[in-house]
């Protein structure tokens, strides 16, 4: 019985496929989006699991201003580190070396081409902290960082975008009013997880980059790298308890600062690519309802176009709940197929995106059961109205329609 059902089913939806397929697109569309969206967001989060991971898991962050990686209400601006407090910080037992770094953003120039790029003034130590190799050259000479001396380490960004294919060792590139020499090469890493690209970037002493970039000498951030065998939790409570006493904090009051792990940063990253991600299935997922109101439309007009249809079957002997078995079963057959082919375009447009992005393919079991299981939800849900309006059909005014 329930196989003649759905063979009738398949007969009704085939007889305007056309019409059937744009009845199901909402559902395509929607389940597609959903998996494709999640999809990718897996991968990000996975893929800012694994950048983060690339630092190593012994670096601790030190942070001017409360709630700066989170994006909180800062209020005044946050009070700067200086050279004296990344020394303290380096001073501490845990602590295998720490890192100054001031940031910007200028214009690199060389020859006719042109690049704005990040520029950043530290020293050899965040090399060694934040696990960068050069591709070719060397990193800066004792004198040249104490000197203050207008040297400089490129990523590979700015080599292809100021140089092309030429060798940039020994040339000079002008920063601001500044003429500075190319001695090293970073290793590519690619784009990070959010699309922002990691080689895009000026190197520099963090003495040059005062005097010649900056105009002052606040430093930005501490980057320190802890020492094997320490523990992450203790060197960060005295890091904190270090800052809190240079800082003149007193007892009670919040700290200006923040001191950051790897875990931290993790998980910061991630919870705002899941937030991201949820919204965006969120979004998709409401294509689902208008797919399944398009349904209930089409079962609509099929059950006022096949209303003499209805009469004869039901003045031959067909049962009432026979009939809303029949269209029931028609539109839960289209919602399953909308499901079917929405889980194949998910998951090509979910390898597509992770291919743009440079983020792992990881799809989501649960979520395709999921968006499946909704889509034979919503053929149930907005498919019971027509059929039991067609069940509820007099044979007699039925056979007498025209």
């Amino acid at each position: 019985m329930l196989w003649e059902t759905f063979l009738l089913a398949l007969q009704a939806i085939l007889r305007n496929s056309m019409r059937s397929f744009l009845t199901v697109l909402g559902i395509v569309i929607g389940v597609a989006a959903v998996i494709a969206m999640v999809t990718v967001g897996q991968g990000s989060a996975d893929q800012v699991t694994a950048d983060v991971e690339k630092l190593g898991s012994n670096i601790v962050m030190v942070i001017p201003g409360q709630d700066a990686m989170r994006g909180g209400p800062s209020g005044l601006a946050p009070q700067p580190f200086s050279m004296k407090d990344n020394d303290a910080v380096e001073a501490l037992s845990p602590v295998a070396v720490a890192a100054p770094i001031s940031q910007g953003r200028e214009r690199a120039v060389f020859g006719n081409e042109n690049w704005r790029t990040d520029i950043t003034g530290t020293d050899n130590r965040y090399f060694e902290a934040a696990q960068w190799e050069l591709e070719r050259g060397r990193l800066f000479e004792d004198g040249e960082i104490k000197s203050g001396k207008a040297v400089c380490v490129i990523g590979e960004t700015v080599r292809d975008k100021l140089f092309g294919n030429a060798d940039p060792l020994g040339e000079t590139i002008r920063i601001k009013s500044m003429s500075c020499e190319v001695i090293g090469l970073t290793k590519s890493k690619g784009a990070s997880t959010f699309g922002s690209d990691q080689d895009d970037f000026v190197i520099m002493p963090i003495k040059t980059y005062f005097r010649r970039v900056a105009g002052n000498n606040d430093v930005g951030l501490i980057f320190a790298s802890i020492r094997d065998g320490a523990s992450i939790p203790d060197a960060m409570d005295d890091v904190s308890a270090l800052m809190r006493e240079r800082r003149l904090i007193g007892v009670g009051e919040e700290d200006d600062f923040e001191v950051m792990d790897m875990e931290q940063l993790t998980t910061m990253l991630t919870g705002i690519t899941g937030i991201l991600t949820g919204l965006l299935a969120a979004v998709a997922a409401v294509s689902l309802l208008v797919g399944g109101i398009g349904i209930m439309n089409i079962m609509l007009v099929s059950v006022t176009e096949r209303t003499r249809e209805i009469g004869i079957r039901l003045a031959v002997g067909a049962q009432a709940r026979q009939v809303l078995m029949q269209f029931l079963v028609e539109a839960i057959v289209l919602s399953l197929f909308g499901g079917l082919i929405g889980i194949f375009l998910g998951l090509g447009l979910g390898l597509l995106g992770s291919s743009y992005l440079n983020v792992p393919f990881q799809p989501q079991v649960s979520i395709i059961l999921l968006a499946f299981g909704f889509s034979a939800a919503v053929g149930v849900v907005f498919g019971y109205f027509p059929a039991r309006r067609a069940a509820r059909m007099s044979p007699i005014d039925s056979l007498r329609h025209e």
